[in-house]
């Protein structure tokens, strides 16, 4: 497999076809101001080992120089092998609610950004397991296939907000069925589905769908993020901060739903966690994690890139040397043997 480590350099090549229009226009002036002094076959005679050819080589020889160098510092590398990795571990799928009362602040910064660093810091720390997320308001969407790519996790993690999704409210069951479908088929070790929102299931059966999650073997656990005695929600779509109102003008005020909560764990045999701004709970269940089955599972991953810019800098080094060894002028000595296509 073939990538650039760094990429970004890559849009240096556009200075070539910039140095290349420079050139001809500077050629094109040259070739004016000749023309005042006279006639070409006069200046041939009076300019004799002048040649047209050999600056347009060596400018080209130059450019390929350039060329190269730029490539070499994107850092070109090929993956030696594709290799299959056994590793012991679960998979553990996140469902985060993305509806507007998570940016409640009852929880610090809001209840959406503590819960995605309570996420961020969770993946820190596996190393075996596979993970997935899956987002949720009024509808839920797969954000991440269950994968064992941490890195991919993180940044998809990083993109998540409350405009992930076209229709708000909170469906939750809608978040727990899908979750139950996202696991690997056939997947004979722990399955763990983490719920973290703040409750206010207004959609669907949520305990009724941790129930068949449960009937398959998959773990339901959730964590409430909220205080009970409520908070208002932001609304800074008037371009400053207000907070948002009902149909009716009145300001809502948004409230953890406890008991919902607890009835998802306690229907989907796992655990149940109120967040506050001490801790949210993540790690407490991760300590829950480690005591469960491990499972073998094989992962197919590249192995460490091999650099090939060596070659690059190699190719440069010669160029550079090529044009050094070109003289703009004809050589006395090998000008009758026209290696440049020059005329006379």
């Amino acid at each position: 497999m073939f990538r650039f480590a760094n990429p970004e350099y890559l849009y240096a090549l556009l200075l070539i076809p910039a140095l290349m229009i420079f050139y001809w226009y500077s050629r094109s002036q040259r070739r004016k101001a000749l023309a005042k002094f006279g006639q070409k076959e006069i200046l041939s005679v009076l300019m004799p080992n002048a040649s047209s050819a050999r600056p347009a080589i060596k400018f080209i020889v130059l450019l390929l120089a350039l060329a190269s160098a730029i490539i070499a510092i994107a850092r070109p590398q090929f993956g030696s092998q594709l290799k299959t990795v056994k590793r012991e571990g679960i998979e553990l799928i996140i469902a985060l609610d993305v509806s507007n009362s998570m940016l409640a602040e009852d929880i610090q910064p809001s209840r959406l950004e503590a819960s995605k660093r309570a996420i961020s810091q969770l993946v820190d720390k596996l190393s075996d397991d596979k993970i997935g997320l899956i987002v949720f308001a009024g509808e839920a969407y797969t954000q991440l296939p269950i994968t064992s790519d941490y890195v991919s996790a993180k940044l998809f993690l990083n993109s998540i907000n409350t405009q992930i999704v076209p229709t708000q409210g909170t469906a939750i069951g809608a978040a727990i069925d899908l979750g139950a479908k996202s696991f690997t088929p056939n997947f004979a070790g722990s399955k763990v589905l983490i719920v973290i929102t703040d409750g206010e299931n207004h959609e669907d059966d949520a305990a009724g769908a941790a129930t068949k999650a449960a009937e398959q073997g998959i773990i339901v656990d959730a964590i409430g993020m909220g205080l009970p005695k409520g908070a208002l929600i932001p609304d800074f779509s008037n371009g400053q901060k207000g907070y948002k109102k009902d149909s009716k003008g009145n300001t809502i005020v948004t409230k953890l739903d406890e008991p919902m909560l607890q009835k998802i764990a306690q229907t989907g045999k796992g655990i149940y966690i109120r967040a506050n701004n001490t801790q949210i709970g993540l790690n407490t269940l991760f300590n829950e994690v480690n005591k469960m089955k491990k499972t073998e599972m094989e992962s197919q991953i590249y192995a460490d890139y091999d650099e090939k810019f060596q070659y690059f800098i190699a190719l440069c080094l010669f160029l550079i040397f090529l044009d050094f060894i070109i003289l703009e002028r004809k050589n006395k000595y090998l000008k009758n043997l026209k290696l440049f296509g020059d005329r006379k």
